[in-house]
């Protein structure tokens, strides 16, 4: 079992660090450890001083103020002195933990390799990539570019619908039937909906079409949906399902508004980070695709 991707083990070995901390806090000036760079240094006293950096010494292995500061960081809670005590009290048992069990020659265990190896197969992959996938930087003239494509795709109003999808047209006709009588749409689509946001009741954020629709230019929604939708007005359900391929799906108009097109710079931020992701992950395809063009794979 790899301990390290294990939840139970993690949340285990947490609380006996918090608990083994705790019986620390009236000694906390007690023994700590060399650098974990300097896991061999000679034995010093356990009265010795400490060197500036550390902040505690652990059967000659120092803990240093620089491990503590990453711990911080690391909580993202307010830096005050109580955290920094219970985290060094936590670094300390830790390390306890770790000297206990390399003198009990855990290294040695299968499982402790096995996390190790993929422990390190992750870290030499991920660096591999960082050297090697190299998206296209994205220019603010990419931004302007498809900030400007997308406000050509919007149409004089702008919805903000809900919606229920259903794999049969008999469960469909059936929430119709409900819905006449008056059964919440949002209960409905927590209850029977497989298409998009079920558990908030099917909402959708805002969206808008230029209208007559034209292919390619529904905002990725389903030329079929997005005619029907811009033919409901404000809090009318859609009289028959609208079947997509072997999906049916109910629309229901929650609000209409004359379309608010934001500024660039406002959107320019969320517009960057899409073509960036958009940008990686073209580049890291043309690096799968060599790899495999110069791979012998069998399956």
């Amino acid at each position: 079992m790899n301990h390290r991707s294990n939840p139970r083990f993690t949340t285990f070995a947490s609380a006996l660090c918090l608990a083994l901390a705790a019986t620390l806090a009236p000694a906390a000036h007690a023994a700590s450890q060399p650098s974990k760079t300097d896991k061999a240094a000679a034995p010093q006293s356990a009265s010795a001083p400490l060197p500036a950096n550390a902040i505690a010494r652990v059967n000659n292995v120092l803990i240093t103020q620089d491990e503590l500061d990453q711990a911080v960081r690391a909580t993202n809670a307010p830096d005050t002195p109580q955290l920094r005590t219970g985290l060094k009290n936590q670094l300390i048992a830790r390390e306890l933990f770790r000297q206990a069990a390399a003198k009990a020659h855990y290294d040695t265990k299968p499982q402790v390799i096995a996390a190790v190896e993929q422990a390190k197969t992750i870290a030499m992959t991920q660096a591999y990539l960082r050297d090697q996938v190299k998206p296209a930087p994205v220019t603010d003239a990419d931004v302007k570019a498809k900030y400007d494509a997308i406000v050509a795709t919007l149409g004089e109003n702008e919805y903000k619908p809900s919606v229920i999808a259903v794999k049969d047209a008999d469960t469909a006709n059936k929430i119709l039937d409900q819905l006449k009588k008056g059964t919440d749409f949002a209960q409905l689509a927590k209850q029977y909906s497989q298409g998009p946001n079920a558990a908030q009741g099917g909402a959708l954020n805002w969206i808008s079409f230029k209208t007559p629709i034209q292919p390619g230019n529904t905002q990725n929604w389903p030329q079929p949906l997005a005619e029907a939708l811009v033919k409901l007005p404000q809090g009318a359900v859609s009289s028959a399902p609208v079947q997509v391929g072997d999906v049916y799906w109910i629309l229901r108009v929650d609000e209409k508004r004359p379309t608010q097109v934001p500024q660039l710079d406002q959107a320019q931020a969320e517009l960057r980070k899409q073509l960036e992701q958009i940008a990686l992950e073209k580049a890291t395809a043309q690096v799968v695709g060599y790899l495999v063009k110069n791979a012998q794979i069998q399956q």
